[in-house]
């Protein structure tokens, strides 16, 4: 058996999705009706650099991970025996779980990115070559007091996330600390860190419109690198606004379980590289 990964914002490319438009055209109706606008032009065309735009973005990769993934399931025939997503990809672990239909995780995704796109505030940055501890202890020692760590990529990538002054003052202490790589990353805010509250709390709100069933595959939540908990969908899915993503803890997790054979389901290879580096310690 095999898991199934998900791939989340900055794996989006233009020409993403290619034929499989053509291959389920009902699944394409439905997003165009849902969104307001082809998604396929938006994909292929990247009408006014709109694929590189949060508000645009997640329900991109969304509709092309799904559509993957219905392609995957229609050869194979054969469903995981987990999920988990990167971030947004989350959302395609949920639809592969059957948690809900892909309407419903369109009209979420669809909402997610508007709200995150309006929290312009804060940045991120990733630190390359340092291990979780070292960034943290940076962060302490150099009162670097409004950033914190958003992402847990692998043993030596992480991103850090917050004001945006901070995170430019951060790079030349964070190079002093030996690190080998910083970069700042091309957001409109500070994603999953204590600046996206707001928008956490909005989002929260509009998931009670909503209705979810128990997953049937188990998903593994980005925020405790565990399986999602039936009664705490709503919960979990809101708080992975605000919260950092334990990448590496969740595939330390599933290696736990056994499990050695991943598969990136969507656009990009990125999810394969962190994989492969988890896998090997580094």
């Amino acid at each position: 058996m095999v898991t199934h990964v998900f791939p989340g914002q900055g794996s989006q490319a233009i020409g993403m999705g290619g034929p499989l438009f053509t291959e389920f055209p009902t699944e394409v109706q439905k997003a165009d009706q849902i969104l307001g606008y082809s998604i396929e032009k938006l994909c292929k065309e990247n009408p006014n650099d709109q694929i590189s735009q949060t508000e645009f973005t997640q329900p991109a990769l969304y509709v092309v991970s799904a559509l993957s993934y219905l392609k995957k399931l229609a050869d194979t025939e054969q469903k995981p025996k987990f999920t988990a997503g990167h971030s947004l990809g989350e959302y395609n672990a949920l639809l592969a779980a059957e948690v809900f239909d892909f309407e419903t995780g369109l009209k979420l995704v669809q909402k997610r990115g508007r709200l995150m796109a309006a929290a312009k505030v804060g940045g991120m940055a990733a630190v390359i070559g340092l291990r979780p501890d070292d960034v943290q202890k940076v962060l302490q020692q150099e009162n670097l007091n409004q950033l914190t760590i958003a992402n847990y990529n692998s043993k030596s990538q992480i991103v850090i996330s917050g004001a945006r002054d901070e995170i430019k003052r951060a790079e030349s202490l964070f190079t002093k600390a030996g690190a080998k790589l910083y970069v700042i990353l091309k957001v409109s805010g500070a994603f999953h860190s204590p600046l996206m509250n707001d928008a956490k709390q909005e989002f929260e709100s509009f998931l009670n419109n909503f209705n979810f069933s128990p997953p049937k595959i188990p998903v593994i939540a980005n925020i405790s690198a565990k399986p999602y908990e039936p009664d705490e969908i709503k919960s979990t899915l809101a708080s992975q606004i605000n919260h950092p993503v334990m990448w590496t803890q969740t595939i330390e997790y599933l290696i736990a379980q056994g499990e050695t054979a991943f598969e990136e389901i969507g656009p990009g290879k990125v999810l394969a590289g962190l994989i492969a580096r988890i896998q090997k310690g580094q």
